[in-house]
């Protein structure tokens, strides 16, 4: 299992789905989770204008006061096919796949670690966002 920090690892899943939500982009192939501050790199194809920075932070920061439970189940990977992407799925990740749901918003197979509500995240900043070379880098911290 991932050592993330829990409420940060979980509040890059909020974000990962806001970003598909809003952009129709995939989820982020690069990120650094730390305590204090983390960033998830994204494909795209410009920089966020300052109200789609805003529209995020909202996004976010709406799911995480829903105190949506953050649960666990295993499934075949049949049946995770069905429920969400698999592509970052190791072809040798075997027969059953561990998905994490965070209430009705979000679904993906993870190994990391969670907290078991969002209402455990605190509220999510939007440090800042950046753009180069097709990447969109977006930084961000909980307080």
């Amino acid at each position: 299992m991932k050592d993330y920090h829990p409420p940060m690892h979980t509040a890059e899943h909020i974000l990962n789905r806001t970003m598909v939500n809003l952009f129709g982009c995939d989820r982020s192939f690069s990120n650094h989770l730390e305590k204090k501050k983390s960033k998830c790199d994204y494909h795209f194809s410009r920089s966020l204008t300052l109200d789609e920075e805003t529209a995020i932070v909202e996004k976010v920061n709406e799911q995480i006061t829903r105190n949506l439970d953050v649960t666990e189940i295993f499934l075949t990977r049949d049946e995770a096919l069905q429920r969400c992407n698999l592509n970052r799925l190791p072809d040798d990740a075997g027969e059953t796949v561990h998905l994490v749901l965070i209430g009705d918003y979000d679904i993906c197979p993870c190994i990391g670690s969670h907290v078991q509500n969002t209402s455990e995240i605190g509220a999510f900043v939007l440090v800042s966002t950046s753009y180069e070379d097709g990447v969109l880098r977006v930084r961000f911290k909980l307080k």
